[in-house]
């Protein structure tokens, strides 16, 4: 039975974190809390492993339709790679040490995803109107713009164990004029690049609040198999769907993940 749950979760995952650039934390974190109930440390350090083959499957597919904008990636990566550091820290900080305490990781990632929410249904309501569309040409190629995105997407990774585009991507948006479909692609490049490092330092740290890593792991090899195979097909979609229809399930489905995330009870 485990093994189905993990396959259907891990293709959800792909699938979504393939066309959105989300990773798939947002499908497998709250999916793995409905399913077994309220382990956040546990499901952070599984997805954070699951969140590197999502972003290097779709970050082959976007790299190969010419859409990673390498010269502000290359800025969003070290930055990005030392905000997950200091986020991985804080999440194993006494502030959230232990089962009686992880739920509250849950509540923040939730409330995080609720302001994703809000920022994306006003992104869409100025697409629909023709207002504040992004292009390329007039993308800010700021290093220290960039860096600052890096560093402020990497902190909330580390700390939620969270993909690319929750923060990524409208973050980019806002600081640097990308156009959607171009900062889904660059959030997939940059957590191809940083994932796997806040992995091992989450694994490595589990075993302060009682885990073991190997439950981490066999989570995250049933799950990466469907998890690539989905984020193969997704990302090859995110360039022929509409581009507002992309947007529409992004806020859908991170509604339905931070309702899920605010209501989680206490080691339920």
């Amino acid at each position: 039975m485990d093994f189905l749950i993990y396959l259907t979760i891990g293709l959800l995952m792909g699938l979504f974190g393939g066309l959105l650039g989300i990773g798939g934390s947002v499908i497998m974190i709250p999916s793995l809390v409905f399913v077994y109930g309220e382990n956040q440390h546990l499901y952070q350090a599984a997805a954070m492993f699951c969140n590197f083959f999502v972003g290097a499957s779709a970050a082959l597919i976007h790299k190969k339709a010419d859409f990673i904008m390498t010269d502000v990636v290359k800025w969003i990566v070290p930055f990005a790679l030392i905000g997950m550091i200091f986020g991985v820290a804080l999440s194993n900080s006494s502030l959230f040490s232990g089962r009686d305490k992880s739920y509250l990781l849950a509540r923040v990632y939730g409330g995080f995803m609720l302001y994703v929410v809000i920022y994306n249904v006003l992104r869409l309501r100025t697409a629909v109107s023709g207002s504040g569309i992004f292009h390329v040409s007039n993308v800010k190629r700021s290093g220290l713009l960039a860096g600052l995105c890096g560093a402020l997407t990497g902190l909330p990774a580390g700390l939620l164990g969270i993909g690319g585009g929750t923060v990524c991507t409208p973050i980019q948006q806002l600081f640097l004029k990308m156009p959607f479909k171009r900062a889904i692609s660059n959030s997939a490049a940059t957590f191809a690049s940083i994932a796997l490092v806040g992995a091992v330092y989450k694994n490595l740290t589990l075993g302060q609040h009682g885990i073991d890593i190997m439950d981490s792991l066999r989570i995250a090899i049933g799950i990466i198999p469907g998890a690539i195979v989905g984020a193969l097909v997704g990302s090859k979609y995110l360039h022929i769907l509409p581009k507002n229809l992309v947007r529409i399930v992004f806020i859908g489905i991170l509604a339905l993940a931070s309702y899920k995330l605010l209501t989680v009870a206490p080691g339920a």
